[in-house]
């Protein structure tokens, strides 16, 4: 079943991003992976807190996104966003959905 990483981001120090967007995006995509959008145009429709930016990206399974997340050559990019970003990531499955 098809998963859904989410990732919403606040920048403290946004000197990480270019590089993490250069080198991540072809990890997501070796672990089967794409992007649905990468986004700072949010709308809060609900909630208080809007963030910079929102990010989805699919994975064909579970394993292939978690794959991705645990990866030892996505470890230093996620420590990299963790340092310079507050960020609430969730990883959700594709139920209900068609296609």
């Amino acid at each position: 079943m098809r998963h859904y990483i989410t990732i919403e981001v606040n920048l403290i120090d946004p000197a990480w991003v270019p590089e993490y967007i250069e080198a991540v995006t072809p990890m997501v995509v070796s672990h089967g992976g794409r992007y649905l959008t990468r986004s700072s145009q949010v709308d809060v429709l609900e909630g208080t807190e809007k963030p910079q930016f929102l990010l989805i990206a699919e994975f064909p399974s579970k394993d292939a996104a978690l794959g991705f997340y645990n990866c030892e050559q996505y470890r230093p990019y996620k420590e990299k966003r963790l340092a310079g970003a507050r960020c609430s990531m969730k990883l959700v499955p594709a139920e209900g959905v068609a296609g």
